[in-house]
């Protein structure tokens, strides 16, 4: 369900799906930042992500290339351990 669920979204946004490493890659770094930073601000953290791919894409990277130095990005900022109370 959740897997066909992202294919329409990502076919109504005109983009390719996600691929099953893709998905993983994502899912860990939502997890880090839910953990590590504050869930509340996963969601966000996700958003910024994907607008920094999209700059790497505009900039010829491929998508790949563009998702792993984005990611890259992101782990650079996480703070040591976790903070999240709830985590």
């Amino acid at each position: 369900m959740t897997d066909t669920w992202l294919t329409e979204l990502a076919h109504v946004q005109g983009v390719d799906a996600l691929s099953d490493d893709e998905m993983e890659s994502l899912l860990g770094l939502s997890r880090e930042v839910a953990h590590r930073v504050e869930r509340k601000v996963t969601p966000l953290a996700a958003f910024l992500l994907g607008m920094g791919v999209c700059r790497r894409l505009a900039a010829g990277d491929d998508r790949r290339e563009a998702l792993d130095r984005a990611s890259a990005d992101l782990e650079a900022l996480l703070p040591e351990g976790p903070t999240d109370p709830a985590g």
